[in-house]
């Protein structure tokens, strides 16, 4: 795809030649570098990886919302679902009706919703929900609580049925998200479907904000299975919750971009990092490493965001650092690949809010195969997109760098 631009500094993408060793280093190298990070975050975030996953990649709606549907379907048991975004259109009703027609049936469904980012949901899919049986119960709803809780939402999706397969990633259920990011109606977006042991560590994370809001975590429709071998990817999952100083997430993020040797890709919806994170991207790039960073573009959906993250584009630019904007719709995929051997995946954005205000989950998945198809696609995605230049961008007009000073004050809540 070819494209002109006026924003500043922007030039189109020529079609990108095939990354060599895109697959990752093979035979005994591989496997000690997989090790080496797999030790590394089992060590310094204290969750043991599983093996015997598997994990499918599924791309924008027309791959994702079949597969989840189709699994809420033909649940016999159980079915857990927590999301940030469940707004209108068809789609929210489809999501509405299979819940229903499941708890109708006898299956135990419970839906957590945040009581931010879904408060466009409505009314009518509740009570033909409530009306089926099924639990809805809010995390944190902004009437009940002090402002300061109410910064502190569950931006988590999280799909567990049956207690054998999981589905997490960046997607809501709305109409924005339908399609195959063919026009601006339609965003990019990834998601992922489990099975394995590391449906246990989604589950969990179902479970952390539900016992925040209900009293019955558990009842004799749970049946606490035993996972059998399923794949071949290594998974860790990891929580990230809102707290007071270091967590989780950003230690699994400092030593994913610390222990790159070759190459990091990041695609982002919403990057607004602060200098320390800016920092590790620079030492990255400056070691040696190709680091790629995948940005909404003309179609961001939050502007103020977007503003945020570019007072940090002339440092970067300066390292090597190569940023790229999506130009067909909204970028809202939250995805990082390390070497063709590791990639990141789940809620969490490159941005100060997932990184310390909110409930996030995120997979490690050591699969080179897995990781191979997550580059792949990315490497869709630039031929769809144009690179920021330096020399363009530092010479950006007066009232862009206005307007990037202007979100300094609030950039910790982006």
């Amino acid at each position: 795809m070819t494209a002109t631009s006026n924003r500043p500094g922007a030039v189109p993408r020529p079609a990108p030649a095939a990354a060599a060793g895109s697959a990752g280093p093979a035979g005994p190298a591989g496997d000690e570098r997989r090790l080496r990070i797999r030790r590394r975050l089992e060590r310094l975030i204290g969750i043991a990886a599983t093996e015997g996953n598997a994990v499918h990649p599924l791309r924008n709606g027309d791959e994702i919302f079949p597969a989840m549907l189709d699994a809420i379907r033909g649940a016999g048991h159980t079915v857990d679902m927590m999301t940030f975004v469940y707004w209108r259109g068809d789609i929210a009703r489809r999501f509405a009706e299979a819940l229903s027609e499941r708890a109708r049936n006898g299956v135990r469904v419970r839906l957590l919703l945040d009581g931010f980012g879904s408060r466009p949901i409505e009314q009518d899919l509740l009570d033909m929900m409530d009306r089926a049986g099924a639990e809805v119960t809010w995390f944190r709803k902004p009437l009940w609580l002090s402002p300061f809780k109410q910064n502190h939402r569950c931006h988590r999706k999280a799909l567990i049925v049956d207690e054998r397969t999981a589905f997490t990633g960046g997607v809501g259920i709305a109409e924005e998200w339908c399609g195959d990011a063919r026009n601006e109606n339609e965003w990019r977006d990834t998601h992922v479907r489990i099975t394995g042991p590391a449906v246990d560590g989604i589950a969990a994370a179902f479970a952390q904000n539900w016992a925040e809001c209900h009293d019955v975590l558990f009842d004799e429709r749970d049946r606490f299975v035993e996972h059998r071998s399923e794949g071949d990817a290594v998974v860790q999952v990891v929580r990230g919750s809102a707290g007071y100083g270091w967590q989780d997430m950003q230690t699994l993020i400092r030593v994913a971009l610390e222990s790159a040797e070759e190459r990091i890709r990041l695609a982002t919806a919403y990057f607004a990092p602060d200098d320390y994170f800016v920092g590790l991207l620079c030492a990255a790039a400056r070691r040696g490493v190709k680091v790629e960073i995948l940005l909404p573009g003309p179609h961001t959906d939050k502007r103020v965001c977007q503003l945020a993250g570019q007072r940090h584009y002339e440092d970067l630019l300066a390292c090597g650092v190569e940023i790229w904007q999506y130009l067909p719709t909204m970028m809202h995929a939250k995805v990082i690949t390390i070497d063709g051997i590791a990639a990141l995946i789940g809620s969490t954005n490159f941005n100060r809010r997932s990184l310390e205000h909110d409930e996030e989950v995120m997979l490690t998945v050591l699969d080179e195969t897995f990781t191979a198809t997550l580059d792949s696609h990315y490497d869709e995605d630039l031929r769809a997109s144009e690179r920021i230049v330096k020399g363009r961008w530092k010479r950006r007009p007066a009232p862009q760098r206005v307007r990037e000073a202007l979100m300094v004050p609030i950039r910790r809540f982006l």
